[in-house]
């Protein structure tokens, strides 16, 4: 089977490898096709292009759209897409308006229970500035000694309850997917097992989503268990949506997979390139 990744991330956002880094990185661990998809962002994709044309590796044009829906925040990969059309654009202009202000309500957070520095050490670790994020100060908490890692660091302080989450309105489902496809790509929802939302409402989130005009689901992805992948599988095929894999890689040694370290998709599934015709 072909060895593909379709969902990582660069410097852009909060990768800790430059988009030719990240390219480089896969072809070293046999990836044959990779999609980058940095948050909000579509900054890094020409460079990143380039190396995979420099190294014979089937490159995609990717983008994680980040999306508020019924109270939680879900991520939107798209794939495929034409990286320089305007609505596409605009729209995650107006994403990626806010990352500083919440950044900075939750330095001030973070700062209420005696951390501080820490929008000064999140932004230390940004490679792009204006897309500072939770990842950034997870980094940060882990390089000042208060956490061992990047995982302790979310569950203790960085998700919904704990002192540094701060709550934020992103793109709306149907503006996020509709900017995917006016530029020509597929949405696709991203890590679904992530979300614990119980079964109802996934099956309400799968419906939204494909009624949005969503045409795919993760089925194989880092932090998914093999039940995961069985569950979404299903969902795939009662949903009638394409399959796609990702590592959502991050960085070395951080997350759950290296990039292109994935389990093989079902064979059951329609994978989400199966009717591109893709080159080098």
């Amino acid at each position: 089977m072909l060895k593909v990744d379709l969902h990582c991330h660069s410097t852009c956002s909060d990768g800790t490898l430059a988009p030719a880094e990240v390219v480089a990185r896969a072809v070293a661990r046999g990836c044959e096709m990779l999609a980058l998809t940095d948050h909000d962002v579509v900054h890094g994709l020409p460079e990143a292009r380039r190396m995979a044309l420099q190294l014979g590796l089937r490159f995609l044009d990717g983008v994680e759209i980040s999306v508020s829906w019924d109270g939680i925040t879900i991520h939107v990969v798209g794939l495929n897409i034409d990286p320089t059309h305007p609505q596409l654009l605009t729209g995650l202009e107006s994403v990626r308006a806010g990352r500083t202000l919440r950044a900075e309500q939750m330095a001030a957070d973070l700062a209420r229970i005696g951390i501080g520095g820490s929008f000064e050490g999140a932004l230390a670790f940004a490679g792009n500035k204006d897309m500072v994020s939770r990842t950034h100060f997870a980094r940060f908490l882990v390089d000042s000694g208060k956490v061992k890692d990047i995982k302790t660091a979310f569950k203790k302080y960085l998700v919904k309850g704990k002192p540094g989450y701060v709550p934020h309105q992103w793109a709306e489902l149907n503006d996020a997917v509709g900017w995917i496809r006016a530029a020509g790509g597929r949405a696709v929802l991203a890590h679904p097992g992530r979300y614990e939302i119980g079964k109802a409402r996934m099956l309400r989130l799968l419906t939204d989503f494909k009624a949005a005009g969503g045409e795919a689901v993760e089925v194989v992805t880092s932090n998914h268990t093999a039940q995961h992948i069985i569950q979404f599988t299903r969902l795939a095929q009662e949903f009638g949506l394409l399959a796609s894999c990702g590592s959502d890689f991050h960085g070395p040694g951080e997350g759950y997979a290296d990039i292109g370290i994935l389990p093989d998709m079902p064979l059951s599934c329609t994978p989400v390139w199966h009717d591109w015709a893709l080159g080098v």
